[in-house]
């Protein structure tokens, strides 16, 4: 089966690559960042490239995802599968972690001795203050590499230990339960704390050709007002 990256965005890049994949908003803080398919596409292919050519990853490599509900996030997974790899968000051993600061403890813990990328999530991509020696930025070191990628053509397991295929299909089913179709803007405040939440808050919204406004500190009178002004026809 092919990897599970090429099996999603191949299709949304065919169908509308200009148009809005993932807008997110932080209402703490104010932020707003929109990426079309394109430039969903190329930053996981950057992430993809790091994993790849600078922290050793591979096809069946498992990865330890341990990062919020984010566009960076949305970023990584993909640049995982997109080499073959596989998410882990089950909390057991992995060869690679990515997280943020607060949660280096988690990480350690999953990967051992094993490589560590940490990102600050800024949305000006400064790099985390005072990251302990030995640890990868990955805003720092995601910039050198190259937003085109070689896609793996022979995946194993995609996330938590299931195939491409029992992603897809499970992605699938929750996109029909919903009644989700390519014209929908679905809106979300979701955590994505499982390979799970992954699957059904993320995925399925993507396996129909739909596009995410994932909100996180959500205020709820700008829930409101958001709705309108991102024609949000979902949540």
């Amino acid at each position: 089966m092919a990897n599970l990256t090429s099996a999603i965005l191949d299709p949304l890049l065919a169908a509308n690559p200009a148009g809005p994949r993932i807008t997110y908003y932080d209402d703490d803080t104010g932020e707003r960042i929109e990426l079309s398919t394109v430039t969903l596409a190329n930053w996981a292919a950057k992430t993809g490239n790091l994993l790849r050519d600078e922290l050793g990853a591979a096809p069946g490599s498992r990865v330890a995802v341990l990062l919020p509900a984010h566009w960076q996030t949305a970023a990584v997974l993909f640049g995982i599968w997109w080499i073959g790899a596989e998410a882990v968000f089950d909390g057991s051993d992995a060869d690679i972690a990515l997280c943020t600061l607060d949660r280096l403890d988690d990480a350690d813990a999953a990967v051992g001795g094993g490589e560590v990328a940490v990102l600050s999530l800024d949305p000006f991509g400064k790099p985390v203050p005072d990251l302990p020696v030995g640890l990868t930025d990955y805003a720092t070191a995601v910039r050198v590499h190259g937003d085109q990628i070689v896609p793996e053509r022979t995946a194993g397991p995609a996330l938590d230990g299931r195939s491409v295929e029992d992603v897809l299909t499970a992605a699938r089913a929750a996109a029909q339960a919903e009644g989700l179709t390519a014209t929908d803007r679905v809106l979300s405040t979701a955590a994505w704390q499982t390979g799970e939440d992954v699957v059904r808050e993320l995925l399925a919204r993507y396996v129909v050709g739909a596009s995410l406004v994932q909100v996180a500190n959500p205020d709820a009178a700008a829930l409101e007002r958001r709705r309108t002004t991102e024609k949000v026809t979902r949540g």
